[in-house]
């Protein structure tokens, strides 16, 4: 793999503001897909193993889709500069519905008031959520977009629970 075709990649995976997939990079780039593969694993490599003190970058596999972020053990200081893209509010009702899934929108209007209906909205607009009929409510779950916009490598819905108890976890630690 040529140099300029490995800054070319990653220089798509900087750039981006979402994870992108390998078509998506094959689109822009016009590069064949074995290549794409092949150097973003020296990418990842590079970064994560190579650089592993070196940087605080790291390029990684969320879902089935790539992004180059923060490593963790910076985000906290990087976040502190940086302004969510989600409002707290919702970002904790997302975050009851990924711990909680599937959740019936009645348990948690129950949790939060009257608020859910519209949160349980615009989560669904943003596609991080996925509501569907259930009696007389609707039951509450992830979408395949939760784990790539929060760069999870794990669709699994146990996996994200665990993930959600760890941070809390950290959070509380931290406190201390």
């Amino acid at each position: 793999m040529g140099l300029k075709e490995k800054k070319l990649i990653e220089s798509v995976l900087f750039s981006a503001s979402k994870p992108v997939s390998i078509n998506e990079i094959k689109n822009t780039t016009k590069l064949s897909t074995e290549k794409i593969k092949k150097t973003i694993a020296e990418l990842i490599e590079d970064y994560n193993i190579s650089r592993k003190n070196e940087t605080s970058l790291e390029v990684i596999k969320a879902g089935d889709k790539y992004t180059m972020q923060v490593k963790k053990k910076f985000t906290d200081q990087s976040v502190m500069i940086s302004e969510p893209e989600i409002d707290k509010n919702l970002l904790k009702t997302l975050t009851l519905i990924a711990f909680h899934q599937p959740l019936k929108q009645s348990n948690l209007r129950r949790m939060i008031g009257t608020k859910a209906y519209e949160h349980v909205d615009e989560l669904s607009s943003l596609r991080l959520i996925h509501a569907k009929k259930y009696g007389s409510t609707e039951l509450l779950t992830t979408s395949k977009l939760f784990p790539e916009y929060f760069g999870i490598d794990s669709t699994d819905k146990e996996e994200i629970k665990e993930l959600l108890m760890k941070k809390v976890a950290g959070k509380i630690n931290n406190l201390d």
